[in-house]
């Protein structure tokens, strides 16, 4: 009879263990989001302590991060821009082939699309290293047309996350249209924003500038930057954020030093 127990329990284990495994990594980010204001969960409080992440822009919409446990990412990638040692994380979306590469360099060990195959929407959450990603899924224009009857491409286009060392990190990717509610619970808190800025290819310069008063992170770092007047872009989302202009590429930052007013920070770079 035990045998009998036994040999169940280890089948209900073993067709269990793969369902874990697939379930989505647990988000603070989301946490924080739905907590009483000041909340901030136990794991976070002690990832604020001291740890410090690294920020650099390199060009158009690639920032690379690196964080205290040596993981290196590069946002919307393409190859294009690269500076110091290569990324173990590469993150990018489709518009242009400024925003991804269908041939990275294969010593990249973690290429994570923001697209799906076979019409469905990309599903990233995924620990790596000191890091968790996730990407909330937005659609995109479609720029030549075809027998669907629609201009958007549904779900083409991802913003991807970044939790790590306590700190909430958002990377708009090449967004064409505004932000519901849904989108917004989704993302869930934000300490740091990067957001395209050129009021054509992505979005309005409004439409934009809504979305970046809305998600009130701390730290706003523009990309797309070649179209727009700056002061154009500060003008829209109001007094109520500083500007920061630094000659150097890169931002060391932790929770505990995040700017208490909320600050557009734009880093040397094109």
């Amino acid at each position: 009879m035990w045998r009998l127990v036994s040999a169940v329990l280890a089948l209900f284990g073993a067709t269990l263990s793969p369902a874990l495994a697939q379930q989505p990594q647990r988000s603070e980010c989301l946490a924080m989001a739905n907590a009483a204001p000041r909340a901030m969960p136990v794991a976070f409080r002690q990832a604020a302590t001291s740890a410090e992440v690294e920020i650099t822009y390199a060009g158009h919409s690639t920032y690379f991060i690196d964080t205290p446990g040596g993981v290196r990412i590069a946002t919307d990638y393409s190859g294009a821009y690269q500076i110091g040692r290569l990324p173990d994380v590469v993150t990018m979306n489709r518009a242009h082939s400024t925003h991804y590469s269908l041939n990275p360099d294969k010593r990249i060990p973690h290429v994570l699309h923001g697209w799906g195959e076979d019409g469905k929407p990309a599903v990233v959450s995924e620990r790596i290293g000191d890091t968790l990603i996730r990407n909330v899924t937005t659609d995109i224009r479609r720029y030549f047309g075809d027998d669907s009857g629609t201009d958007m491409i549904r779900d083409g286009n991802s913003i991807f996350i970044f939790e790590v060392a306590g700190l909430c990190i958002g990377h708009l990717g090449h967004l064409h249209h505004k932000l519901d509610d849904s989108h917004f619970a989704q993302i869930g808190r934000l300490d740091i924003v990067m957001v395209p800025i050129d009021g054509t290819y992505t979005m309005s310069l409004d439409g934009v500038s809504e979305i970046t008063k809305r998600l009130r992170a701390s730290v706003v770092l523009p990309m797309h930057r070649f179209a727009t007047p700056l002061d154009e872009f500060m003008r829209l989302i109001g007094q109520q954020f500083e500007i920061d202009r630094r000659t150097e590429r890169s931002l060391r930052i932790s929770r505990d030093t995040l700017p208490s007013t909320p600050t557009v920070i734009i880093l040397d770079g094109v």
